[in-house]
């Protein structure tokens, strides 16, 4: 039996990246049910990154080839951003939400509309930013470090020198990851029901 590895992302793991999305999706916990289609989890935060940026895309190999979780993210931000309108949008074919929003897929659907909700003038020297989830049996067994540092590698290689990234500010679990990882908070005004971290692209301790 084949131990197992962190690997770079391939094609074929696509559907079980969506899997793993949404299975993470709810601060950590489940979140199949929770919107029309358990899809659009995937659709805004992974997705993107797996198709337009996959050279900096990682998964956890159970042994057998199936990815049980990853690590996705862009080495330069605001190109990402422009990307994701000119080409993610138009792709995705997502419904329009109500305006205001009305129901939780609205909510998540305005984001998807609005990718330059992710440029903020605070996070200038973080070009970088990344999405991780591991499905819950494969947690807490060092591999969200081994998909970190497989990341933060790609970022060096690429001549990014830092990162950063936004987490529910409710979900302890994964602060107490990302601080053992050396992650340190950034105060962004008006930053709602998340926290902003930030860390340089040398490999973690």
């Amino acid at each position: 039996m084949i131990s197992p590895s962190v690997r770079s992302y391939q094609s074929r793991d696509l559907d079980a990246v969506y899997d793993i999305c949404v299975r993470t999706a709810e601060g950590g916990s489940d979140a199949r049910g929770l919107y029309a289609d358990d899809r659009l989890m995937g659709d805004l935060f992974a997705a993107p990154y797996v198709i337009m940026e996959p050279e900096h895309a990682h998964v956890v190999d159970d042994g057998e080839g199936n990815a049980v979780g990853y690590i996705v993210g862009t080495a330069d931000t605001e190109r990402f951003v422009r990307r994701y309108r000119e080409e993610w949008i138009p792709r995705a074919g997502l419904p329009l939400p109500a305006d205001p929003p009305v129901t939780r897929d609205d909510a998540m659907l305005a984001l998807h509309y609005r990718p330059e909700r992710m440029i903020l003038p605070e996070l200038a020297k973080y070009p970088a930013h990344l999405h991780i989830d591991l499905l819950p049996e494969w947690q807490g067994k060092g591999r969200g470090r081994r998909l970190m540092a497989a990341f933060l590698g790609g970022l060096r290689a690429a001549g990014v020198p830092a990162v950063h990234l936004s987490m529910l500010t409710s979900n302890v679990a994964a602060r107490a990851f990302y601080d053992r990882l050396g992650f340190e908070e950034l105060a962004v005004p008006d930053a709602g029901v998340v926290t902003y971290l930030v860390r340089d692209t040398s490999p973690p301790a």
